[in-house]
């Protein structure tokens, strides 16, 4: 019995060693040495090699003619597979679209969480020049944002403690997550100025199941220099108006 939790345990730390090594690629990073995985995980040049080794044998890394690792071809699978289950449905992206319109031109997006951490599933580029730039699949933290906010309403006090040791804000902070997700759940939506970055403000209200358990956030981000208390208060009734309508439209429940 002893030696089967060993070797669970060793199994749960070698998965994730190697989605560890599959998350240092992105955008900035889309090809990298076996010199450059070990540096930045700090692992053993053994264990890395082994683990690149079985990623390959999987498709899931890809050696190229230089030596250089890049993403593999086993991972476009999965990537269709995700595109297909987070595909809004047409209302929903009209939804979307009409949001955007409606608030002078801010980019509208949906949230989920995800553990600990908050995910953007969709948006809607909005035609402000100067706009916040946020990717589809970004995970971002959940102790930061309107979205946020949002998306820890009915949070149990272990949740709430889990995301603030996460802020890395002590304690005390778990009683501030607490009472911004109290204020969302009354008011219906929240805003936030600056809370991830200096400059960027966004607000959103909570997507609710059938259950009116909260499954998303919807919202608008953009400068804080045009977010101020008026434009807020201008942006809620269209804001209100495309939470009750995705709400409506069930499609996390579909997409599941």
């Amino acid at each position: 019995m002893g030696t089967a939790a060993g070797e669970g345990g060793e199994g749960v730390r070698s998965v994730l060693r190697a989605l560890d090594l599959l998350a240092l690629f992105d955008e900035s990073h889309r090809s990298r040495s076996v010199r450059e995985l070990t540096d930045a995980t700090g692992l053993a040049k053994s264990t890395v090699v082994r683990l690149v080794a079985t990623l390959e044998q999987r498709g899931l890394l890809w050696s190229r003619g230089d030596g250089r690792l890049t993403p593999g071809a086993g991972l476009l699978r999965w990537a269709a597979l995700a595109q297909d289950a987070w595909r809004l449905p047409p209302e929903a992206v009209e939804c979307l679209r009409v949001l955007s319109v409606r608030s002078g031109g801010e980019s509208s997006r949906i949230y989920i969480r995800q553990g600990g951490s908050r995910v953007c599933v969709a948006q809607h580029e909005g035609t402000q020049q100067l706009r916040h730039v946020v990717r589809i699949g970004e995970e971002m933290p959940l102790w930061a944002g309107a979205s946020g906010h949002v998306l820890l309403i009915g949070g149990s006090s272990r949740t709430l403690s889990r995301v603030a040791a996460a802020a890395g804000r002590g304690p005390d902070f778990a009683a501030v997550l607490a009472t911004r997700a109290r204020l969302a759940a009354e008011r219906g939506w929240a805003v936030s100025h600056g809370e991830r970055e200096d400059g960027v403000s966004a607000v959103a209200a909570p997507v609710t199941d059938a259950t009116g358990q909260v499954v998303a956030a919807v919202g608008l981000g953009g400068p804080t220099s045009r977010f101020t208390e008026e434009r807020v208060e201008s942006f809620r009734p269209a804001l209100a108006e495309a939470a009750k309508r995705l709400s409506e439209l069930r499609f996390l429940g579909e997409s599941g």
